[in-house]
């Protein structure tokens, strides 16, 4: 997902986007909604949250290493 339509979700959910990264903003709404906020953490490649909306992105980011 491109970073415009994240912060277009983000407004959505009254997220303030400001200057976050991805992953850190990403995380930010999956606390507003009331989620656990693991997007990139290495526990996606465990993932059972097969509804989650970040799930293809989150399994992207971990392939790449890139755990935050």
């Amino acid at each position: 997902m491109k970073m415009q339509e994240i912060v277009a979700i983000a407004r959505q959910r009254a997220v303030m986007a400001g200057k976050m990264k991805k992953a850190e903003l990403i995380r930010t709404i999956q606390r507003a909604e009331g989620n656990n906020d693991c997007f990139g953490s290495g526990l996606s490649g465990e993932c059972d949250q097969t509804s989650c909306l970040w799930r293809g992105d989150c399994l992207i980011e971990d392939s790449k290493g890139n755990q935050q």
